[in-house]
């Protein structure tokens, strides 16, 4: 465990929870933002892939599970309808963070119907906004406490989020868990992460060093590398419940499409 990072970088840590016999897909712990840390991030990001690069990071995130206690990962999770968001807390500027982050991925994943709504009778995706204090305390309410005690000797998260599935693997509900008094960074880090998270692609890996969904890798902003893996997951031939070898049997067309918007949104060569 990385403590003396804590605070600059959010573990990402894809749990699996079951509730009832579908099961329930958790996660911990990224933000788009004029700060020195995203910015300096940003001037060397890598934006040029092999084909090999994105579909292999792209198996390996949108199957699995990092941790996984319950409920099948091997096949594709993802909304198949518009996602609602709202935010709950008492911070203006956070939730004026949240949405400019909402708006930021509705503008870089061409299939995905998202945004904010301010009815939490609309949502789909709660985001609840606590202080870093209280975040234990919330993740009780949302889980039980044997459950988040589970959680924090586990992960130990700076942030948390989890859907809920039905059993054609179709995401149904989200919760996010996001502090607000750690710093832009964190907070940015956290909002992206989760909120991305939260959309299907909930495994954690060492292996792929440009994605967010890396242990090792803060960014505070949606990169290309990831704007590729969600444009995949949510382009509408990738349907909710595919094994890996649907998937793969598709990847090259839906590849060729991706990579023109991802080309034309980041104004890329």
């Amino acid at each position: 465990m990385r403590t003396l990072r804590r605070f600059l970088h959010v573990r990402t840590l894809a749990a699996a929870l079951s509730a009832a016999a579908l099961g329930e897909i958790l996660l911990p712990c990224t933000a788009y933002a004029d700060l020195p840390a995203t910015a300096q991030r940003q001037r060397g990001e890598k934006k040029i892939f092999t084909d090999n690069e994105i579909t292999e990071g792209f198996l390996k995130i949108a199957f699995g599970a990092e941790y996984h206690l319950a409920g099948r990962v091997d096949r594709i999770r993802k909304y198949d309808g518009p996602v609602r968001v709202f935010a709950d807390g008492s911070r203006a500027d956070r939730k004026t963070q949240l949405a400019k982050i909402v708006a930021d991925i509705a503008a870089r994943v061409q299939h995905l119907d998202i945004a904010m709504t301010g009815n939490s009778e609309d949502a789909n995706v709660q985001v609840k906004l606590v202080r870093d204090r209280d975040l234990y305390r919330t993740i009780a309410t949302f889980y039980g406490s044997d459950r988040a005690r589970e959680i924090r000797s586990s992960l130990d998260p700076q942030c948390l989020s989890g859907f809920r599935k039905n059993e054609k693997f179709e995401i149904e509900h989200s919760d996010v868990i996001l502090t607000v008094d750690n710093g832009d960074f964190v907070f940015l880090d956290c909002a992206y992460e989760e909120l991305l998270q939260s959309l299907g692609p909930i495994n954690d890996t060492a292996s792929v060093p440009w994605t967010m969904f890396n242990d090792n890798v803060s960014m505070g902003y949606f990169g290309v590398y990831d704007q590729y893996l969600l444009n995949l997951l949510y382009d509408p031939r990738i349907k909710p419940g595919m094994t890996v070898q649907e998937v793969k049997a598709l990847l090259p067309d839906v590849l060729t499409d991706v990579r023109a918007w991802v080309r034309k949104v980041n104004n890329l060569p």
